[in-house]
């Protein structure tokens, strides 16, 4: 590999692009966060910098996580596979027992002073599962067994997330057991029958699951519900309107002085469009695309079964979470509560984004060492 795109180290040489990708974005994702909460953090804490001085904490935290995983050799995750699943499973029961509730849902468990998401770190303990079976099953991989296995390990964590409720956690963890599987050599057949089920359920939950018959109209037509279900998606769709091609200026915004909900968690991307305008919010989106794509390669360019479906996972789940976020924003989906990778305001997601970057970058290192 050439070497102006990596980073030598004793244990192999680190992906330079994928490295720098995610720093910048991590950056970026700071100052908009700044910009996006300060009104907010003022109003409710009485300082101003008060949510990103807490997503700094976490994103230096994350940083350093990020470093140490990309040390830890992937093959681990492949051994201790099972443990990890379960105890991810143990966290989501724990959330049903004792969980912290905020927003209508159960998603927190506190310990300390410290509040975390378990469905973060069940999404990477199910692509390192699913990764595994299909591994295992490699010369087996079309038989139902695989298939039941994958769907298997996929349910569990599906239903208990329901059950806080979660659907926008659900719905990834879902679209990644099918992508993986297909990319595994799953039977089509299965998977065809899994995707007509998952839609079946997914629009049972639309429909029943939180998702009332209003909000599914005012999605369809949210300036009909202006005061109520639509209010957040007027709120967002006014923000990138009035950015227009260049936008308003950094900091310009006015959207976020209380008018537009979640303004730096979920919806900070309206914010983005508003301050930096079509450019530059399509700028932000290439550098998700271009990390996306090295992602990828990574992926493509691994050295063993384990890790090019551990990279494809983890890239597919960062791939998920930004395209479904942007079209919650635009409204091209129904609000479902996805944030914005490296931009969001959330500590667990922050650090737990940061670390997934640190095991793509353990991969690229076993690569130079082939």
């Amino acid at each position: 590999m050439p070497q102006k795109t990596t980073i030598s180290t004793d244990r192999g040489l680190m992906d330079l692009p994928y490295l720098l990708l995610t720093l910048l974005l991590t950056a970026v994702g700071l100052i908009m966060l700044f910009s996006a909460s300060f009104a907010r953090a003022y109003y409710v804490t009485g300082n101003s910098a008060s949510y990103f001085l807490s997503q700094l904490l976490f994103a230096v935290l994350g940083i350093g996580a990020m470093y140490v995983f990309s040390l830890i050799p992937y093959d681990l995750y492949r051994k201790y596979s099972r443990l990890l699943y379960f105890s991810c499973v143990a966290l989501l029961l724990g959330v049903l027992l004792f969980g912290l509730t905020g927003g209508g849902a159960t998603r927190w468990i506190k310990i300390g002073f410290i509040s975390f998401q378990p469905s973060e770190i069940a999404k990477l303990s199910l692509i390192i599962s699913l990764g595994k079976i299909l591994t295992v099953q490699r010369e087996h991989s079309r038989s139902p067994k695989t298939f039941f296995a994958c769907s298997a390990a996929m349910l569990i964590i599906a239903v208990l997330l329901i059950l806080e409720p979660h659907f926008s956690a659900t719905i990834i963890v879902a679209a990644l057991c099918f992508l993986m599987m297909l990319v595994g050599g799953v039977n089509t057949k299965y998977l065809m029958t899994i995707a007509l089920s998952g839609g079946a359920v997914l629009l049972l939950l639309l429909l029943t699951g939180g998702y009332t018959g209003d909000r599914i109209m005012a999605w369809l037509d949210p300036e009909a519900y202006p005061s109520d279900e639509g209010y957040q998606i007027v709120q967002s769709l006014y923000a990138i309107g009035s950015g227009g091609l260049f936008g308003l200026g950094f900091g310009m915004g006015r959207q976020k002085y209380l008018y537009l909900p979640e303004e730096h968690n979920d919806y900070i991307f309206a914010i983005v469009c508003e301050e930096l305008g079509f450019i530059g919010a399509m700028g932000i989106l290439i550098l998700f695309a271009l990390l996306i794509l090295r992602g990828y390669w990574i992926a493509i360019h691994a050295r063993d079964r384990f890790s090019m479906l551990l990279a494809t996972g983890l890239t597919t789940l960062l791939a998920l979470q930004v395209l479904l976020n942007v079209g919650v924003v635009t409204n091209l989906l129904p609000s479902t509560g996805i944030s914005m990778p490296f931009f969001s305001s959330g500590g667990t997601a922050l650090m737990m984004q940061l670390a997934e970057c640190g095991i793509l970058l353990n991969i690229s290192r076993s690569i130079s060492r082939e």
